[in-house]
């Protein structure tokens, strides 16, 4: 774990795209923004993630806890393609703009339930309640704008990463993926 961690922000478990990836993301996000008037800023590049597992307010303590909790999940490398934007909900002015997939989307579903299941089994904390929505966010619109399709984007997922976000994102910790 990264020893220049510090209090506060958010702690989640993430897939963050290949540089390529990132690139295109970014590219077609920028396109995207103009095309739609949005006024909000893009996602930094190096930003750019799907959630996998919210644990809550960052401390030192949470992710130490998460990082030993979750030393056991091993998947094992998979493909991944996004192919088109949405806005989810969100408060008035704030909505984001995202990318959303097809089934490939599934098996970062599993992997945010594996995580979840495997931080409730040893106590740092709860399972995830509630289905969710691999997405990538682009940025927060002022106003919601209808599904639009994009060439597909697609990375091999082979790791996970802890991510602290205060001022940015930190990678805390991260485990590749057993080939």
């Amino acid at each position: 774990m990264d020893p220049g961690f510090g209090e506060g922000g958010r702690l989640f478990f993430a897939a963050v795209p290949d540089v390529d990836a990132a690139a295109e993301i970014y590219r077609i996000a920028g396109i995207l923004k103009q095309a739609h008037r949005f006024a909000g800023k893009l996602i930094p590049r190096e930003c750019l993630h799907v959630s996998l597992l919210f644990l809550g307010r960052g401390s030192e303590q949470l992710a130490r806890g998460a990082c030993e909790a979750v030393a056991d999940v091993k998947p094992i490398p998979f493909e991944v393609s996004f192919d088109r934007t949405a806005s989810f909900r969100g408060r008035p002015g704030n909505r984001p703009f995202v990318l959303v997939g097809d089934d490939t989307l599934d098996r970062l579903k599993s992997l945010g339930h594996a995580l979840g299941a495997a931080i409730a089994e040893s106590g740092v904390g709860r399972r995830a309640q509630r289905d969710f929505t691999p997405h990538v966010t682009l940025l927060y619109g002022d106003r919601a704008v209808d599904e639009y399709p994009v060439a597909p984007i697609r990375w091999t997922v082979n790791e996970f990463v802890l991510i602290h976000s205060l001022n940015g994102h930190k990678h805390v910790a991260r485990w590749r993926f057993d080939v």
